[in-house]
């Protein structure tokens, strides 16, 4: 079962990327350099598709990101995994980046739909951007894809309900159950996502969930967690939490990762079609020290973020300790969870598409 429990060797799957339906050869046909590739053994990153003038195109080529733009893209004979990203992020310019990073550092051909919320108004993004690069809910609702993230937002203090997006929000949840493989919700986004669509409660903490922790495995046979160590390190940056007795207590969950010191940090349905991640993997090396920053300088009673600096003295730079934990959760997400059990044909995606079998 892709994104569950391992029973014996990961499948295989098929070959993928396959042809374009229009090209009328069969799906396991390959281009002479693919071929050479599968039979020697060698796995080629192969990049997220995007606009050729999103700003995080020269960030992430100027890290050794590979990624592609739409023109070259279309000379490829292959069915990219289509992956929509509501980004939900005051910084969405950031978060696009964040993500992109991860995403692209995996064989898989990936296009890429941002999708921004019409029911609010941000403040922190010029609208030139938004309007070349986001498309809302109801352009988009036509549409299947092979996976969705949903982000976080600095709002967890709020009742779900009073968050001005909240309808706007749920149902997308709602139509990506017929229209979605596969769904990633990231930070405040598992909080909404387990609270939409089981219930679970989130409880206010005392103080800021805040720093770098370390996390245990519950079950290394999870698809998702291939690879992990045993102990990990990720980021996270809330006042809210959810309770890893409520997650245990649900039917159609299982609880996947924990930290001692931070709580749950990872859940999924038993069914590998809802991942749960309730930190930042995303973040970068810096970004809970802007964070913490700019708590300071609002006069704002901030602790130093934990397990982040060296010493936790926050005049030495930051360490960063969860970056490769990071690129392997989504690789697991993007191969385990979608790749292996999304169907070619997208019109197939619906609450009843079942992830193949071992066997299969």
């Amino acid at each position: 079962m892709p994104c569950g429990r391992s029973t014996g060797s990961p499948p295989t799957g098929r070959s993928w990327p396959p042809s374009r339906p229009h090209s009328g050869r069969p799906s396991t046909d390959r281009t002479p350099r693919r071929q050479w590739a599968a039979d020697h053994g060698r796995i080629q990153r192969v990049p997220v598709t995007i606009p050729s003038a999103l700003p995080a195109r020269r960030i992430l080529e100027g890290e050794n990101v590979f990624v592609m733009t739409e023109g070259r893209a279309g000379h490829q004979d292959i069915r990219p995994l289509r992956i929509a990203i509501v980004n939900l992020m005051p910084t969405k310019m950031a978060t696009e980046t964040q993500l992109l990073r991860l995403l692209g550092n995996t064989p898989l051909q990936l296009e890429i739909t941002l999708i921004r919320m019409a029911s609010h108004d941000p403040r922190n993004t010029a609208q030139a951007h938004l309007d070349a690069f986001y498309t809302t809910f109801e352009e988009a609702r036509g549409d299947k894809f092979d996976g969705l993230i949903i982000t976080g937002a600095p709002i967890e203090t709020l009742p779900f309900e009073a968050v001005d997006y909240w309808p706007e929000l749920c149902e997308i949840m709602d139509w990506a159950t017929d229209h979605v493989y596969s769904t990633l919700y990231v930070c405040w986004g598992a909080q909404a996502g387990l609270f939409h669509h089981y219930g679970i409660e989130k409880y206010p903490l005392a103080h800021k969930m805040f720093g770098v922790f370390a996390h245990r495995v519950l079950d290394p046979r999870n698809r998702v967690l291939s690879g992990f160590d045993e102990v990990f390190p990720a980021p996270h940056s809330r006042h809210t939490e959810i309770r890893a007795s409520d997650v245990e207590a649900t039917d159609g969950l299982q609880l996947l990762a924990v930290s001692d010191e931070a709580g749950v940090y990872l859940a999924a349905s038993t069914d590998g079609r809802h991942l749960y991640v309730t930190g930042h993997p995303e973040y970068e090396r810096d970004t809970l020290k802007a964070e913490y920053d700019r708590d300071i300088g609002r006069g704002l009673d901030i602790a130093v973020p934990r397990h982040y600096y060296p010493g936790d003295d926050p005049t030495q730079p930051p360490m960063v300790t969860w970056r490769s934990h990071a690129f392997l959760l989504y690789a697991n997400w993007l191969n385990y969870c979608v790749y292996q059990g999304t169907p070619y044909d997208l019109a197939a995606i619906s609450s009843h598409t079942a992830p193949p079998s071992d066997e299969d």
